[in-house]
């Protein structure tokens, strides 16, 4: 079965029933001449869980763009940064339209076959995911469509090119039903707030045209979902539990501090289970017993919460519904780093550093497309003491990975260009505290830790999370959303931005989707909270230092011929590797001639950058250079002015007199003054003693026979040059004759 539609600039086609037929449901997307595979399965077993676990897989394969894995084995590695990114924004879309008592295991394994390299592919796997739950016997409120929106030159344009992407003033991943928005994720260039909403609702409207699509596929091959076992909580459980439990959780709300509040919490749970399992008589159904208590106090907690917020206005923490938690900042806290801050925002707080370093220190990410290198990258830590818990230490999962990639979306539009400030920059975000957005804590704290690290960001940027508590047709929208209030409320909405518009945006939702008037309220909300947090960040820092930091290494640019990158470069490094060994500063060489040089010592620097300069000079007619003699010939010696450049110092510019033979005035290995009179269209130099007059007769082109005659020197004069103690016989005067230019004789001599 195969359906298709136009979608943007390029061709949408799904087709299932030819591949990965065991699989509860598969689909075979292509969009352009990108293709993805993807396949769902949930397990047949009874789950005994209390929560849903599911999993979603993204992966790119080497072969789509025609590639060998460049890694040992040569085997694809673990998923890199680009495809967990786009797993989480898969997970995000389809989690809430799972029934919430549907707690079985659930797998979506996404995989890219083809790349035509001008598509992304995290479009047609999200369609694609949506496409094949929806014809499988999986229980899901789909389908549900995606589109990456862009705007040009003032347009919207829909899936723009990775070419066009680059050029886009705003990118956002929006997916969404038929009927609401379900996710957003993206980036813009300081985009007023009404413009990213009309951008959404733009997208929304080719989202509808995906997914009837897909009903169409469902029309022709969808399964009846499966039935499941529903868990049931016993009544007369129930209504004890409430009675004995609603008033003493009612009397946490208000509680500012999460350690008193949650110590609260437990000391309520603790002394209704004691006194529920006093009354269970048989020993096997304490367990269950246990965890249906639990499951009804958790139940109790949220919905007081939210009555509490919708009826009052009252939060968790005692806020109104528009407050922002206290908020402080400092920089300079740590000695010897770059740049650095901590900023707390209630009981988030955020240890941010900056690092300045060379070009050889920029990110390097491998993807479908070629290697992509970033000069600005933020990494994310969220440590397990910063929730008080206990848990296995392990490298970045994907929650840090998502939260690092959003803070520095957020931040990348305000940085300087390369021309004007030739830093790689890499920031880290340490989280010593959590209580919800600690996202965009980072993004203030690192704005923050540039600023006193002195790189000229354009302007400061700062990020405020907002909530949603939905009943009915009751709304209320939430500031500064805490983690309890993120756990039980209906929506995480984090923007981020400059005081002249949104340069990031995320939002994740819980249930149905929202409208495009709600998104509205909600980014105008979370503006003004933005404005707010950004004058506490000014009374701080608000300006980069004059000057960066005296323990960051110092950068200076050269600019040298392409011809002569390979002179610098040497055999096999060896000539650049010699100078950063001798002098230890660090060299970084670009094709356009663009030498970097980067040391924490100035005379270091200017040393080497003499090396590089006498290596890579071009000859200059008129200019005198000190040479040395590395081989002779009838008619003259060659000298080597500078590293890898000889001239021809002819018999008849040795003197004023007739000079008999070379060797009555020079030898092999002699060093001698020597000034340029002429360099010819071959890059052939010729030469005089800087104590000769340059006579008229004296240059090549009045020496016409003498060239004509017997001078084939190749144009590459490095070609030319022979051991300097004169041995090969090619190079001595016993030399075959096309190394030979026979002498010129004066006139009237003889």
């Amino acid at each position: 079965m195969k359906v298709e539609m136009q979608l943007g600039s390029e061709n949408l086609s799904i087709e299932t029933g030819k591949v990965a037929k065991q699989a509860d449901g598969a689909v075979w997307v292509q969009y352009g001449g990108t293709v993805v595979l993807v396949a769902v399965v949930a397990d047949r077993r009874d789950s005994n869980l209390d929560f849903f676990p599911l999993t979603v897989d993204y992966r790119e394969k080497s072969y789509a763009a025609g590639r060998i894995p460049g890694v040992y084995g040569r085997r694809e590695p673990r998923p890199g940064g680009s495809e967990l990114l786009t797993a989480r924004l898969i997970d995000h879309c389809i989690r809430p339209l799972f029934p919430k008592d549907f707690q079985v295991e659930v797998q979506v394994m996404c995989t890219v076959l083809a790349s035509d390299q001008i598509h992304p592919a995290d479009v047609p796997a999200l369609i694609g995911t949506s496409a094949a739950l929806s014809i499988s016997d999986i229980p899901f409120n789909g389908p549900v469509g995606a589109v990456t929106i862009g705007r040009l030159d003032g347009e919207f344009c829909i899936n723009p090119t990775y070419e066009e992407l680059e050029r886009c003033e705003l990118e956002f991943f929006v997916s969404g039903t038929n009927d609401a928005v379900m996710s957003v994720e993206g980036g813009a260039h300081e985009v007023p707030e009404d413009e990213v909403i009309d951008a959404i609702v733009a997208a929304h409207e080719e989202i509808k045209e995906i997914t009837k699509l897909q009903e169409g596929l469902v029309a022709l091959c969808g399964k009846p979902a499966r039935e499941y076992k529903m868990k049931e909580i016993d009544e007369g459980l129930n209504s004890r539990i409430r009675n004995l439990a609603t008033e003493r959780i009612r009397e946490s709300i208000g509680m500012d501090q999460k350690q008193d509040r949650e110590g609260y919490l437990e000391q309520v749970q603790a002394d209704i289970l004691s006194e529920i399992l006093e009354d269970v008589e048989v020993e096997e159904d304490g367990p269950e017993v246990t965890k249906d208590t639990m499951s009804i106090l958790g139940d109790i907690e949220k919905e007081e919460m939210r009555q509490s917020i919708l009826n009052e206005g009252k939060r968790v923490d005692g806020r109104g519904v528009t407050d922002i938690r206290e908020i402080s900042g400092e920089v300079g806290v740590l000695p010897r780093v770059h740049g650095s801050s901590l900023f707390t925002r209630g009981q988030t707080q955020a240890l941010c550093v900056t690092t300045l370093g060379t070009k050889g220190d920029e990110d390097v990410n491998r993807t479908l497309t070629g290697e992509v290198r970033k000069y600005f990258f933020l990494h994310y830590n969220f440590p397990p003491y910063s929730t008080g818990e206990v848990k296995r230490i392990m490298g970045p999962g994907r929650r840090e990975i998502g939260h690092g990639a959003l803070a520095e979306r957020a931040i990348q539009p305000v940085i300087p260009g390369r021309e004007e400030f030739r830093y790689t920059i890499r920031a880290v975000s340490e989280i010593l505290e959590s209580n919800a957005s600690s996202s965009m804590a980072s993004v203030c704290g690192v704005t923050l830790s540039l600023l006193d690290a002195g790189v000229p960001i354009k302007k400061p940027v700062a990020g405020v999370g907002v909530g949603l508590i939905k009943e009915g047709d009751r709304e209320v929208i939430l500031t500064d959303m805490l983690g309890t209030e993120d756990f039980l409320g209906d929506m995480d909405f984090k923007v981020a931005g400059t005081p002249d518009g949104i340069t990031a945006i995320q939002m994740d939702i819980k249930i149905d989707g929202v409208t495009p008037d709600l998104m509205r309220r909600a980014i105008h909300q979370a503006k003004d909270a933005r404005m707010v947090v950004l004058d506490k960040m000014n009374e701080v820092i608000d300006k980069p230092r004059d000057e960066i930091s005296p323990h960051a290494p110092r950068i200076y640019e050269i600019n040298i011929s392409p011809s002569k990158i390979k002179d610098l470069i040497g055999p096999r490094g060896k000539t650049v590797q010699a100078i950063q060994e001798e002098t230890g500063v660090t060299i970084d060489i670009e094709d356009d001639g663009r030498v970097e040089l980067s040391s924490f010592n100035a005379e270091a620097a200017n040393k080497a950058e003499e090396m590089i300069l006498s290596i890579t000079a071009i000859p200059e007619v008129g200019k005198e250079y000190a040479g040395k003699v590395t081989r002779i010939t009838g008619f003259g010696a060659f000298i080597e002015i500078i590293p890898g450049q000889d001239g021809l110092l002819h018999i008849s510019q040795m003197g004023d007199g007739y000079v008999r033979q070379v060797e009555d005035v020079m030898n092999i290995g002699d060093e001698v003054a020597v000034r340029v009179i002429e360099i010819d269209d071959q890059g052939r130099v010729d030469l005089t003693l800087a104590s000769n007059p340059v006579s008229q007769d004296a240059t090549a082109s009045e020496r016409g026979e003498s060239r004509d005659r017997g001078d084939s020197r190749p144009r590459d004069n490095r070609s030319s040059r022979g051991p300097r103690d004169g041995r090969n016989s090619r190079h001595n005067r016993n030399s075959d004759s096309r190394d030979r230019r026979p002498p010129r004789i004066p006139k009237g001599r003889f």
